[in-house]
């Protein structure tokens, strides 16, 4: 089956192809970007590192364990929120008549079939299923995190050595980190499933959104200013003494 630039089909095909681009690029990039270039994920991971070398200096750690459920209860948030999309997709689906008749009226719609609409809403689906997956695995990687949390060694254990101090909370910090990775992936997901909206008023808007929802997330994740705070290391400058 060839495909001519006459197609009615091919911007709609170079819109996926742009899509699966940006998406999968962003993310192969900013991984590989992050290991030699300070970002929210590798700043975050040195945080991590800190936190668990002063949760064993601590006896009581309660509040590390409520740090790290709150964190997966905001991911169980996510996928709950998740299945409420795919639902509302479903029901789309099935009603994929009227959803274009809808769409008709705005400005700028591309006229499509109801084949198209539902390969559209099919896609946007397979988005938020990839957008479940992450956050529930995210949620298990919290659970493995308290497990670790709850297996630290303590203050006065004189039979643990500072080197196996040191190697289980870089393994710590190591499981957080992976579970918000896994967060992050999640909502990636969401950016790149709400620039796929526009995909059902036009192709080539939806391109356009595409590439906007990766300048965002390359702003946010290396240039934002809240990145600059959690990097900037402050100084005290001691005054000359007085003669």
């Amino acid at each position: 089956m060839s495909l001519s630039l006459s197609d009615p089909f091919f911007p709609h095909l170079l819109a996926i192809l742009w899509f699966l681009f940006c998406w999968v690029g962003y993310t192969l990039y900013a991984s590989w970007r992050a290991t030699d270039t300070p970002c929210l994920a590798s700043v975050l991971h040195l945080y991590r590192e800190d936190w668990m070398r002063r949760m064993l200096l601590r006896d009581n750690r309660i509040a590390d364990a409520n740090v790290i459920g709150n964190l997966e209860r905001n991911a169980s948030f996510f996928a709950s929120s998740t299945l409420i999309i795919l639902a509302g997709i479903l029901t789309a689906l099935g009603a994929s008549d009227r959803a274009v008749s809808l769409l008709a009226d705005l400005p700028f719609t591309q006229p499509v079939s109801r084949s198209l609409s539902e390969m559209k809403l099919l896609g946007l689906a397979a988005v938020f299923v990839y957008a479940f997956f992450t956050f529930s695995w995210c949620m298990r990687q919290y659970n493995f995190a308290a497990v670790l949390v709850g297996s630290a060694p303590m203050v006065g254990e004189r039979n643990v050595t500072d080197q196996e101090r040191k190697a289980f909370a870089d393994r710590a910090a190591r499981v957080i980190s992976m579970a918000a990775n896994q967060f992050n992936f999640g909502l990636r997901a969401y950016y790149f499933g709400m620039s796929a909206l526009a995909w059902f008023v036009n192709p080539w808007l939806f391109m356009i959104f595409t590439g906007g929802v990766v300048l965002i997330l390359y702003r946010r994740e290396f240039h934002s200013d809240v990145l600059q705070v959690m990097t900037l290391t402050q100084t005290h400058v001691s005054e000359p003494p007085k003669e």
